[in-house]
């Protein structure tokens, strides 16, 4: 992130997320809330051997979508909400051309319930 302008950081965020596993890494993330996983927990998860969960998650850590922190011998793995809010406000800040109707119905599509 550091000093990007928003367009570079939303172009590295996307295109961290544009690749299967890390969308579904990041979405499973999301979906743990601020508890998160341990790095383990989300291979066996995906199915991805570790190694290359490693550096999935580090693409993502570095586009400023996930934090991770270091539990011992276990790195801890979290969705960074303010990061995905970020993205999510840049993507939408322009939207509606001042008609915000246009749009009135996005965020009652989006379920926050508990599975």
């Amino acid at each position: 992130m550091g000093n990007l302008n928003p367009q570079d950081w939303a172009v590295d965020a996307l295109g961290a997320l544009a690749h299967e596993t890390r969308l579904s890494v990041f979405r499973t993330l999301v979906k743990a809330g601020p508890a998160g996983m341990i790095a383990g927990a989300i291979a066996d998860h995906q199915g991805v051997p570790p190694s290359t969960m490693s550096h999935h998650l580090a693409t993502l850590e570095r586009a400023g979508l996930v934090q991770s922190t270091r539990e011992s011998r276990l790195i801890h793995y979290c969705a960074d909400f303010a990061g995905m809010r970020r993205l999510l406000t840049y993507l939408m800040q322009d939207c509606c051309q001042g008609a915000p109707e246009m749009c009135g119905g996005l965020l009652g599509e989006i379920s926050c319930a508990v599975e």
